[in-house]
């Protein structure tokens, strides 16, 4: 059974920092691509940036690029997504995401790419 949890998510001032975490259990975790996604009240869910197996290449959209960075650590099947000088904006559910995707360099950026997904973690940003 395919599972993955994520943690870490709070209440933050704008300008504040927070370090999101997703376990992965139940699958060969250097086989997948991660992804993060956001969902705001009344939004789509939204890409926020992905990282391939190995953790060589990763991508975020440009409106956080610069102040996110997704990295992963294989041997805890862990990925994260560290966010700094965060913005109201910014408020949201994220999820973590499967893919297994062999290609380095695929930018998956749609929901219905993703094989697996956690149930997400709650990140609010006050002014």
């Amino acid at each position: 059974q395919v599972q993955l949890v994520e943690s870490g998510g709070g209440l933050v001032q704008a300008g504040g920092s927070l370090r999101l975490s997703c376990v992965a259990s139940g699958l060969r975790f250097n086989f997948y691509a991660m992804g993060w996604f956001r969902q705001a009240p009344g939004k789509e869910r939204e890409f926020v940036g992905r990282i391939n197996w190995s953790g060589g290449h990763s991508y975020c959209v440009d409106s956080v690029k610069g102040r996110f960075t997704i990295s992963r650590h294989n041997g805890k099947n862990t990925v994260y997504l560290q966010m700094n000088y965060l913005k109201p904006e910014d408020t949201a559910v994220y999820y973590c995401a499967a893919d297994r995707t062999l290609s380095d360099y695929l930018l998956p950026s749609r929901p219905e790419d993703y094989d697996y997904w956690g149930l997400g973690t709650q990140v609010t940003v006050s002014s």
